[in-house]
């Protein structure tokens, strides 16, 4: 039977080790920052949906948690949007650094793999860090680990190759219905969105041992009479009372330098102004809650 559609378009998940640069090669492919990016573990902890559209279709991609060993609640409520987002898919990308040694983290996705029943692209990232030679080498090793439909090398944060990577992920879609409207970049609310760049510069501003315990819930917007201001009202949530202290900083210092940054990407990303309150609470050990997950919007959908 003839195709009835002469675009193509699905569900794309992308998978990889923690720091692989995931998200920002996914903020990359769409041309606008909706996942947020650290250099520190655990940054995305639920899946993003984000909507790339063009003249050939509609790649849905789906961003999720880094691949890591759970060690709480939360930490299995990431492996589980990691895994269960294989049965959504019509393309697995899985996203690695340009290493000639493959460890644990690594061999245990491939196994993963083995149980996927749709294409599987691996995607060497970060080969602006590397030679041409180096990067040969890598690709090798890789081709041994698995049978891989194809190998992209590329280059999120250079902007090397990914039109290539396009051109591949179109390649291993159907042909079906736009699932999205064009304009369309993510699923993801505002709301979503702030308590994420929020969560950002705050593991970019703390100290090591405090961003895992954290997170951002929104507790109030509400827009101004004549919608040009925005009144947000968002709480940081942390393990500890040491915590909440090291968050607000001295005279208020930490908190006030993270509400600035966040809420001038924030006005410069919704194209509207802000005024942004930050509170902080603790709430001992709600990584291991699943009442307080779920209240935090940590919960998969069959829960």
């Amino acid at each position: 039977m003839e195709n009835q559609y002469n675009k193509k378009s699905g569900f794309v998940t992308i998978i990889g080790r923690p720091n692989v640069g995931k998200s920002t090669l996914m903020n990359h492919l769409i041309g606008q920052k909706i996942a947020i990016t650290s250099e520190k573990p655990q940054t995305t902890r639920n899946k993003i949906q984000t909507v790339y559209t063009d003249e050939r279709g509609q790649i849905v991609f789906l961003d999720t948690p880094g691949v890591h060993k759970a060690k709480n609640k939360l930490g299995e409520f990431m492996d589980k949007a990691i895994f269960g987002s294989f049965e959504e898919a019509d393309l697995v990308m899985w996203l690695v650094e340009p290493s000639l040694k493959i460890g644990k983290g690594e061999l245990a996705i491939a196994e993963k793999l083995k149980q996927v029943r749709v294409p599987i692209i691996l995607v060497v990232n970060k080969i602006d860090t590397i030679s041409r030679e180096e990067l040969i080498k890598v690709l090798e090793v890789y081709k041994d680990l698995f049978k891989f439909n194809e190998i992209v090398p590329v280059s999120g944060l250079k902007s090397k190759n990914t039109d290539t990577l396009l051109e591949v992920i179109y390649k291993f879609l159907p042909y079906g219905p736009m699932y999205y409207d064009e304009d369309t970049v993510t699923n993801v609310q505002e709301r979503e969105i702030l308590a994420e760049l929020i969560r950002e510069k705050a593991l970019r501003l703390l100290d090591d041992e405090i961003p895992h315990g954290i997170a951002v819930v929104i507790e109030k917007t509400k827009f101004r009479p004549g919608n040009e201001i925005l009144d947000v009202e968002a709480t940081i949530i942390c393990e500890k009372d040491s915590h909440k202290g090291i968050i607000i900083g001295k005279g208020g210092e930490m908190i006030k330098k993270i509400g600035t940054i966040a809420r001038k990407e924030a006005e410069s990303m919704f194209e509207y102004h802000i005024n942004l309150k930050l509170f902080v609470k603790c709430k001992k050990d709600w990584r291991d809650s699943e009442s307080l997950l779920k209240n935090l919007g940590f919960f998969n959908e069959e829960d």
